[in-house]
């Protein structure tokens, strides 16, 4: 006998390898999976609950492990958003959602859609953030795709890992810049993840083309570094050399293994890798930067409704921005962008109707030496001021917007003052989560005697003030991307182009009706987001389609139709 046979079972020869079953065995679960009993009810994709038929139960071998009852998936649906409600605490709700997820997908999707203004902000920001603070003590059963420093060289391999094989939509942070909370390294995986469950219910992107991933090159968080249950890489980050070389492998490796028309969308990545990456890639890749370009096109919208209140076009207005990083860049970049492609007037002209203050005070000729690249183009002659109070008195502006990041900046004395010079000031306070908010939208209604313009990055409750209601828009990234990603996906479109942008910020705007303007309202409601984001994406696939960057041919007749038609519904299916 040889000594093979010998080592397992005690001499007798293991044809089967079962005692050696705790050997690597180049086996790949998925070449086959028996879809019946037991292991369908843990698949989250297939998984029913108690909505089995009786029939079901019979030719899938359920019967006996499911309890007597049978119920519909309106019910079910009933019963947990019951139970959600009962959790006092936000990321309860969090936790219960993501274990939703994890035992039946189509009941996640169905919930998240039914009811979006009540789960988005547990789903997404602000609980989002919270939930990716902590997320190596929540942490329970990996999502997504983690690619490390370890990984290099090997990435291909990792992503064929991934056991789903057609893939549309990525979304990739590496976990420097999570909201306003900075760097939380491996544990930003909740963006990624959050985002992509928006793409399927908001914008009808099927599950299984959509993939988290996270590249963890490492945090320069100490509290992370030093606690025992994070879960990424103990080190500094790394950059220079060893983090671009790490993106180019990354990069290639998507398109090698998925193709051409893959979106992938870059999020939460620090400023100074967000926009070189974006110029790096929008020429080779399918790639769109949420932060940069999906604020900038739902901000877009909201000043374009925003005009039909206060009057005139966007060219008559000035702008002052409090942040000058990704976000107040690139809205700054876009309105330029659709100002001078309205106006016909070259791009540098429209610029200098847009100012934008920094940590560092107005930014202006004087300091173009010092400035980053990116702030560069709004440098504008002016003599240098400190503070937003005085840039806010000096500039006179009908729109203030804020992305700084910091909460209470848009003081009393600042909102007075844009007051005191506009009959409506429009006061945009964007940033994230609700306690970094520049200013609240009771102060904003307050301080101008309910004639301020409002919008606002996380959601607040309608303000009461001398018996008129205001409801405070969202300027919520949630109204683009998922359309924006679904016109990608059914045109084919093989690059991004700044016309599709603007194409989806109009498109929202056009969704913005007199009802919504008597209330104060400058985005629609998101109890109706399918049927906007469908609207959204025949228009960004329109665009493509006539820039000659889509690759789906013929072109749809209607594509509202045939945006409608794509999107992904979580009605349960029945088996065979």
């Amino acid at each position: 006998m040889s000594s093979e046979m010998e080592t397992a079972g005690g001499g007798v020869e293991d044809a089967y390898g079962e005692d050696r079953a705790t050997e690597e065995q180049l086996v790949t679960p998925w070449a086959f999976s028996v879809a019946s009993g037991y292991t369908l009810l843990r698949d989250p994709r297939h998984n029913k609950g108690l909505a089995f038929s009786e029939a079901e139960r019979d030719a899938h071998y359920l019967r006996g492990l499911l309890p007597p009852a049978l119920a519909s998936q309106e019910l079910q649906e009933k019963k947990l958003m019951h139970n959600l409600r009962q959790y006092e605490v936000p990321l309860h709700r969090y936790i219960a959602m993501m274990d939703l997820q994890e035992r039946n997908e189509r009941l996640f999707y169905k919930l998240l859609i039914d009811n979006v203004e009540e789960l988005l902000p547990v789903v997404y920001t602000p609980t989002v953030g919270e939930a990716c603070q902590k997320y190596g003590s929540i942490y329970r059963r990996p999502q997504g795709l983690y690619i490390s420093l370890k990984d290099k060289g090997k990435i291909l391999e990792v992503l064929k890992n991934w056991p789903e094989r057609s893939i549309q939509v990525i979304v990739v942070t590496d976990g420097e810049r999570i909201l306003g909370l900075g760097d939380l390294g491996c544990q930003g995986m909740g963006i990624p993840v959050g985002k992509l469950s928006l793409y399927t219910a908001l914008g009808g992107v099927r599950p299984s083309a959509c993939l988290p991933i996270t590249i963890d090159v490492g945090t320069n968080n100490e509290t992370l570094l030093n606690d025992e249950f994070y879960i990424g890489l103990r080190q500094r980050r790394a950059t220079g050399e060893e983090y671009h070389e790490l993106l180019e492998e990354f990069m290639t490796a998507v398109k090698q293994n998925y193709g051409e028309k893959v979106l992938i969308q870059f999020e939460d990545f620090a400023n100074h890798n967000a926009f070189d990456l974006l110029a790096k890639y929008s020429k080779s890749h399918l790639v769109f930067n949420d932060d940069i370009q999906g604020t900038a096109s739902v901000v877009l919208a909201g000043l374009l409704a925003a005009l039909k209140v206060v009057g005139g076009t966007l060219a008559d207005h000035k702008y002052l921005f409090l942040g000058a990083g990704e976000a107040g860049t690139g809205i700054a970049d876009l309105i330029a962008l659709e100002m001078s492609k309205h106006n016909e007037l070259p791009i540098d002209e429209c610029r200098k109707k847009i100012w934008l203050v920094d940590s560092k005070g107005l930014i202006v000729e004087s300091r173009k030496e010092s400035l980053q690249h990116f702030k560069k183009p709004w440098a504008h002659d002016h003599e240098p001021l400190k503070t937003l109070l005085e840039a806010v008195e000096s500039i006179k502006p009908t729109v203030l917007i804020g992305t700084s990041g910091v909460g209470k900046t848009f003081t009393k004395e600042v909102v007075e003052a844009m007051a005191s010079f506009n009959e409506k000031p429009v006061i945009f306070s964007l940033s994230n989560p609700t306690s970094h908010s520049e200013c609240t939208a009771e102060e904003a209604y307050t301080w101008t005697q309910g004639r301020a313009v409002f919008a606002s990055g996380s959601p607040f409750d309608p303000v009461e003030y001398e018996g008129k209601v205001y409801v405070p828009g969202q300027s919520n990234n949630a109204y683009i991307f998922p359309g924006f990603g679904l016109g990608v996906v059914i045109s084919g479109a093989i690059r991004v182009h700044d016309d599709m942008l603007l194409a989806a910020s109009e498109a929202l705007a056009e969704q913005v009706s007199e009802e919504h303007f008597e209330k104060g309202l400058i985005f629609p409601q998101l109890t109706n987001i399918r049927a906007i984001s469908a609207r959204i994406a025949a228009k960004v696939a329109a665009k493509a389609y006539e820039l000659g960057l889509a690759s789906r041919l013929p072109r749809p007749d209607d594509l509202v139709k045939y945006a409608e038609s794509c999107m992904y519904t979580p009605a349960y299916r029945s088996y065979r």
